[in-house]
C-alpha cells in the first residue's frame, strides 16, 4: 500500500492551514464545503484528534464500524491504523482542527 507524507494534493478542501509542526506532532486546520470530504484512509503511527471550530462533521470509521457526528467544541480521537472518512455534516462550511501525534505522520489511502 502506498503511503504519503503530505496528503494535501490527494483531496480538495476550501482551506488548509498548518498551525504547528514539530517532529512527532502537528496541528492542521481544515475547512470543507458541504460537498467535500477527506477520503477513506488511515495513519500507521499517529492518532488523529478532531476538534470542531464551526459547522458539523461526520466521521465514518471501520474496525469496528462506527459513525460519529461532531459539532462546535466537540472532539473525537481515532487511534492509529483505524480507517476513517471525514465529511461535512451540514449545509454550510465546516472548520475543524486535526491534532496528529505522537509519532511519524503518514497518510495511507484506501480505495473503498
Amino acid at each position: 500500500m502506498e503511503t504519503y507524507s503530505d496528503a494535501s494534493p490527494l483531496y480538495e478542501v476550501e482551506r488548509r492551514a498548518r498551525h504547528a509542526e514539530r517532529p512527532g506532532f502537528r496541528i492542521s486546520e481544515l475547512q470543507i464545503s458541504p460537498t467535500q470530504a477527506v477520503p477513506w484512509h488511515y495513519h500507521s503511527n499517529v492518532q488523529d484528534t478532531f476538534y470542531v471550530i464551526e459547522g458539523r462533521i461526520r466521521l465514518l470509521l471501520r474496525g469496528p464500524s462506527e459513525e460519529v457526528r461532531l459539532g462546535p467544541c466537540e472532539t473525537y480521537s481515532v487511534r492509529p491504523r483505524r480507517p476513517h472518512f471525514v465529511a461535512n455534516d451540514g449545509e454550510s462550511s465546516a472548520t475543524f482542527l486535526v491534532l496528529q501525534g505522537v509519532g511519524e505522520y503518514d497518510y495511507v489511502p484506501l480505495t473503498a
